[in-house]
Parts: structure tokens; C-alpha cells; sequence
């Protein structure tokens, strides 16, 4: 049976990201009351806020609070769960694949749209690293993010019943490659929940556990000024995590990591762990390749600071707009690197909101359209519980203070107050009761007891 879509002049928004879902809420509204529909195609059923993904790894947010489910707040817009594989824009059509590529069951619809909006925002850049496939894990879904705290509180708790030291060793090794915002965020809630956790354990001490950040480049967190970076790094290396600057993953083969020297190639070190988190930047989404737009050499596609999508002389094409991670969109402040826009929260959510307006204003003849200008509003971090870094309105602030203004920030950042009221109920929780450290067994095989309870065989469960 054809997928059925409305036959209304439609606005397609690629991605349901910040961009795609805040252009959706803007829009949604109008265009059904101008004779038209928003059409909103995403993969995944619901918006992912990043920043709060360290805050899953740690415990102070539960996984699905982070997330904002499209259906729910976008009553008035088509929501199609999917995953646009072309655009063609002279044909005026994108081709959206349904349904799971494991199961072999996608299926192919045409969906035809008057305005495109790409908003699919970026996907985890790697390097072709050996074994890092195999053993690594990011940090750029919800999914991942959960995962990784269930994996660290297993192995924790599989450690302290370990006979074998090397395989103990092993399992209490945990590393993070990348000394960005997400990579320093993400190692500190790791330390913060390990402590949690050993402190519950009488079988284990935190002088068992190995920590190891490992950052390419000479400092860390280039958001933060000079200084502040190198604070953060003193404070990580207090807390006992290992800090190690200009230095590379060179192989993951098996668990066992290689780490090189990035100023002669030599071998800085090499150990087994069974947690590797790859933390070392974004890519533009590869759906911006896929499409009849031009892209740049980063593969952003190219967009003006009206988030008009330009084609290759530079001039705007009708009906066709993008903003945020995908987009090259210029930074009119001129504090951006390469004079473009950063790929981060505070730009993506910003600049669909002026999207939105100045489509309209096309479209239905509705108003003026305007330029994206924003000075950054500064960074926060947040380094686990009551510690954290960060220059808001370029006031340097570090420790509890900044923590508060990260909460604060983010607190109020995330769309909807239904799930801005979810995330602050659960800090209160945390603050009552404590931070929970209870690992959930069996998440990425839940049939696993009942296939026991059956009567069935692992063996021959691996082999099937």
C-alpha cells in the first residue's frame, strides 16, 4: 500500500534536528492556514538535544527526557519517519527510503515539495582508524549515549568479581579520544559516575581505575579561552584522569589502543581497554551530497546569511534554504572561523528561526526578509556534578557557579516545557535521592532471558 501524503503545496524539512524542528513549529501553523503543509522527514522519531547527552552518561537525566518526540509537538505538521536518500530540486522531488535497511524491508516514495528546507544537521567524523569501528562508540545519539552508561556501570560491576588481573585491568580502563566540548563533558561525567559507583563497591578501589583522554591537538576546548582550557586540563589530571595533548589513536585492534605522538609519529603508549569513546568532531550529514545542491570541501551545503541555499555563481535558488550543521552560512559578526557560522546549538536553533520567518516571507509575501547575525552568547560546560567551566556574556565563571549557568542555560534551551519540566524533575530527583548507578543488563539483547527461560541455546543463538 503507497504511503499516503497530502496533495497541498508542501514545505519539506529534511532533518527533525534543531533546525528541522524548530522551522516545523514555526511554520506549521501558517502555512496550514495559507493552504499549504509541512512536511518534517527524519530517520528517527524525535529531536536529540545534544548537550544534554554527557548529562545521560552520568545519570542526571533520563535518556528519554533528552529527546523531543515530533508527533507530540508538531500536531500540524506531516511527520514522516524516514530517510531521504536525493533531493532533486529541478524535478521539485526528494526520494525518502521507509522502513529498516536490516530487515530488508526499505521502500522508496517520491514525495514532490514547493520549499525544501536541509536541515539534517551533521553525523560523527571518523578517521580511518583499524579496529575503531569495531570497538569504538560515539557520542551523537541518545542511543549511544545510554549505551555507554550501561556499558561503564557493567563493567565496573564485572570487574569486581574478576579473578583474571588483566582482564580486570582491561575492564577498568576507560578512554575518550577528543578534547572538544562533548569529549571534556563526556569524560568528566565518566569520572563522576565511576567514583559514584566504586564507592558502592567494596570490591573495588578508585586507584583500580585507569582514565585516559587523548586530544590531537596542543589544548583542549577551544571554545574557552587559553587560560580556562588549561584550568580544566589541572582539574581533570586532580580528579586522576590522564590528560595527554598532541597525541593520536593510532590503532584499536581488538581493544588493544595504539596511541602516537603527533610531533614525530613515535609510540606514546599501549593498553587494552574495553571502553573506547570517540569524541573527535562532525561532519556535514551526507544527505547534503546526495542532493542536487552544491557543497563545499567540508561537504556543507553552500547558503547565504538569509539561509538561502546559492548555486554555484553565487546567486539564490528559488525555493530552497538550509541552516545549521549541514550549511556553510556566513558569520557576519566575523567571529567565525573561515568566516562561517560554527556547527553548534546556539547557531542551529537561532538561524531557524529566522529561516522560518524569511520563508514565509517568500513564499506568501508575508514580510521583509533578513539577514542571520549573532554574537555568540559564550560557552558553559558542565564537568559533573557542581563543577563545571565556561565564559557566558564573557564573564569567565568555573566550578559551581558555571555548572549552575550550564544547567540554567541548557535548562531553558531544550524545546517544549513539557520536556524542559521532565529534565528539571529529574534533577530534583537527583538532588533528593541521589544519583542512581543501577546498570540495566541486556539492553541491546533483550530476548536473552526468555530465550534461556525456553530452553535455547547460546551456541547456536551466536551462530544463528
Amino acid at each position: 500500500m503507497a504511503l499516503k501524503l497530502s496533495e497541498k503545496p508542501r514545505v519539506l524539512i529534511v532533518g527533525g534536528g534543531y533546525v528541522g524542528l524548530t522551522v516545523a513549529q514555526q511554520l506549521q501553523k501558517k502555512v496550514k492556514a495559507a493552504g499549504g503543509i509541512v512536511t518534517l522527514v527524519d530517520p528517527l522519531p524525535y529531536m536529540t538535544y545534544q548537550p544534554f547527552l554527557p548529562e545521560v552518561v552520568g545519570g542526571h537525566i533520563e535518556a528519554r527526557h533528552a529527546v523531543v518526540p515530533h508527533r507530540r509537538h508538531l500536531k500540524d505538521t506531516e511527520v514522516i519517519t524516514g530517510k531521504v536518500t536525493s533531493v532533486d530540486h529541478e524535478a521539485k522531488v526528494a526520494v525518502v527510503g521507509l522502513g529498516s535497511a536490516e530487515d530488508g524491508s526499505v521502500e522508496s516514495v517520491e514525495v514532490p515539495y514547493q520549499d525544501i528546507v536541509m536541515g539534517a544537521g551533521a553525523t560523527t567524523r571518523t578517521f580511518p582508524i583499524e579496529g575503531l569501528a569495531e570497538n569504538g562508540i560515539g557520542l551523537k545519539t541518545i542511543e549511544e549515549a545510554l549505551g555507554l552508561r550501561n556499558h561503564i556501570l557493567e563493567r565496573l560491576e564485572s570487574a569486581s568479581v574478576m579473578t583474571d588481573e588483566q582482564a580486570k585491568k582491561r575492564a577498568l580502563t576507560f578512554s575518550v579520544i577528543g578534547g572538544g566540548f562533548a569529549g571534556i563533558e563526556c569524560i568528566a561525567e565518566i569520572e563522576d559516575i565511576i567514583r559514584a559507583s566504586v564507592s558502592q563497591n567494596p570490591r573495588l578501589a578508585q586507584s583500580d581505575v585507569r582514565i585516559v583522554l587523548v586530544e590531537a591537538m596542543g589544548r583542549i576546548m577551544p571554545e574557552v579561552t587559553e587560560d580556562q582550557a588549561e584550568g580544566v586540563v589541572e582539574h581533570l589530571r586532580g580528579r586522576g584522569i590522564e590528560v595527554l595533548l598532541n597525541t593520536s589513536l593510532g590503532s584499536a585492534v581488538d581493544g588493544e589502543l595504539t596511541l602516537i605522538s603527533m610531533a614525530d609519529k613515535s609510540e606514546v603508549d599501549k593498553f587494552g581497554a574495553d571502553t573506547l569513546v570517540w569524541t573527535a568532531g562532525v561532519a556535514a550529514n551526507a544527505v547534503a551530497r546526495s542532493s542536487s545542491f552544491p557543497v563545499d570541501e567540508r561537504g556543507r551545503i553552500t547558503g547565504s546569511a538569509t539561509l538561502q541555499i546559492l548555486n554555484e555563481d553565487g546567486d539564490v535558488i528559488e525555493g530552497a534554504w538550509t541552516a545549521g550543521d549541514i550549511a556553510a552560512i556566513p558569520d557576519l559578526t566575523g567571529a567565525g572561523p573561515g568566516g562561517f557560522c560554527v556547527p553548534n546549538a546556539q547557531h542551529a536553533s537561532r538561524q531557524a528561526k529566522v529561516l522560518a520567518k524569511n520563508l514565509f516571507s517568500v513564499r506568501y509575501g508575508a514580510g521583509e526578509v533578513t539577514e542571520y547575525k549573532h554574537e555568540s552568547l559564550g560557552a558553559v560546560a558542565g564537568l559533573g556534578l557542581y563543577k563545571g567551566v565556561g565564559n557566558p556574556m564573557g564573564l569567565k565563571l568555573k566550578g559551581v557557579l558555571a555548572w549552575a549557568a550550564h544547567r540554567g542555560y541548557h535548562g531553558m534551551a531544550i524545546p517544549t516545557f513539557e520536556r524542559k519540566a521532565r529534565v528539571a524533575g529529574g534533577w530534583v530527583n537527583e538532588l533528593i535521592f541521589g544519583r542512581d548507578v543501577t546498570p540495566l543488563r541486556d539492553l541491546e539483547n533483550p530476548t536473552a532471558a526468555f530465550f534461556e527461560a525456553a530452553g535455547g541455546n547460546k551456541k547456536e543463538k551466536a551462530k544463528g
